[in-house]
């Protein structure tokens, strides 16, 4: 069995990737599109939105409804695409360290 030292210090070395993982996912960048492109979300891997697109073709008063349901599905598709990466970022992170089945890190 390890010597508590060890196993403080290998926890404290989690800690800081982790936090390091964490701040990487707000660099990463997806875009979610609905209405074949139309409309597009950008959003980094953490969740944070950064922009929003709207092709001038859906500025029309009687398009409202249209809109604001491509923007609700931009968002969705842009959010599925940042958990994507976020996991997959994650993954990264967690796939060189031995630990035991079942546990699982708070993120």
């Amino acid at each position: 069995m390890k010597d508590l030292n060890e196993i403080l210090g290998m926890a404290q070395r989690v800690q800081e990737e982790l936090a390091r993982a964490q701040d990487n996912l707000d660099k990463i960048e997806v875009e979610g599109a609905a209405g074949g492109g139309v409309v597009k979300v950008r959003a980094t891997a953490k969740g944070r939105i950064t922009g929003v697109s709207i092709d001038e073709s859906l500025l029309a008063p009687s398009e409202k409804q249209i809109l604001e349901d491509l923007v609700a599905a931009a968002f969705n598709d842009a959010r599925k695409k940042a958990d994507e990466a976020s996991s997959a970022e994650m993954g990264k992170m967690t796939s060189g360290l031995s630990l035991p089945p079942g546990f699982k890190l708070p993120f």
